[in-house]
């Protein structure tokens, strides 16, 4: 089954690797500008170095159907540039996921595809979608939600080694940021890690530098910037999928099982039966 996928950040990344592994046909849209900060995990990072590879998978940044169909034929993943959803239109696929996770549908409709489904707070399954996926962390992590919506935003990051909203470092000032530490770094508090224009980012906490914006990326007040775990001895995790990207694409699975047996068929092809 052909399935688009809306987003590759490194929550993304969950769903699409999971998918992925379980056989499904991918095409990925991203924006011109992703804005991810754990890029070593996050397959929209093609979109700057024209692929990357996780886990052994391997995703391409494309610019058309032909691309997209020798992706296909190597067992690689297209990524394009598409904010819009234009390739949904064109390719009219079995299945639409939207895992942007911005908080808000950024237009995702349930006509466009048999089977739709979105990640986090923004939509209502049953309305904008078949089903929403609960992206909060807690005993609902990864929950299929059949009607009503996730939780709302709290703005308040996950706790990590008793460490929650100090460990994420956001932007001051609104400027062109610079890195002058890696992923994989050990920090301490008020260690400068980057700089936006002239204006010094510094550490939060003492920890591991698990990630933070690219160079270049022209960042506003109050984005997003840097994530450090507090845990010094977990730099492994710097580099592999999140247990909450995981869980994500786990549940999307099933989430798109569930909904196969539920209709029996999608587009006409027939899942269960004697024509499985």
């Amino acid at each position: 089954m052909l399935t688009i996928i809306r987003g590759a950040g490194d929550l993304a990344t969950g769903v699409i690797f999971s998918l992925y592994k379980s056989g499904f046909k991918l095409l990925v849209l991203e924006t011109t500008k992703p804005s991810a900060i754990r890029r070593t995990v996050a397959f929209s990072e093609c979109i700057y170095c024209k692929e990357k590879n996780i886990e052994e998978v391997k995703a391409k940044k494309v610019k058309n159907l032909k691309e997209i169909e020798t992706c296909w034929e190597k067992k690689e993943i297209p990524i394009i540039v598409d904010e819009k959803g234009d390739w949904i239109h064109k390719l009219k696929p079995d299945i639409v996921i939207d895992a942007i996770i911005a908080k808000k549908n950024l237009g995702t409709q349930k006509n466009m595809a048999p089977i739709t489904i979105a990640l986090g707070p923004g939509f209502v399954a049953g309305k904008d979608v078949d089903l929403v996926i609960e992206t909060m962390r807690g005993h609902n992590l990864g929950k299929i939600i059949l009607t009503g919506q996730a939780e709302s935003n709290t703005g308040v990051p996950g706790e990590i080694a008793g460490v929650s909203k100090e460990r994420v470092v956001y932007a001051e000032t609104s400027g062109v940021f610079k890195e002058l530490k890696r992923i994989g770094d050990i920090v301490k508090k008020g260690e400068v890690i980057g700089i936006i224009d002239e204006t010094p980012i510094h550490s939060t906490i003492d920890g591991l530098l698990r990630g933070i914006i690219r160079s270049g990326y022209k960042v506003k007040k109050g984005l997003k910037i840097a994530d450090i775990d507090p845990r010094l001895n977990q730099y492994e995790n710097c580099f592999t999928i999140s247990d909450k990207a995981r869980t994500l694409g786990g549940a999307v699975l099933e989430g798109v099982l569930t909904k196969i047996m539920e209709k029996g068929e999608v587009n006409g092809l027939k899942y269960f039966g004697e024509n499985i």
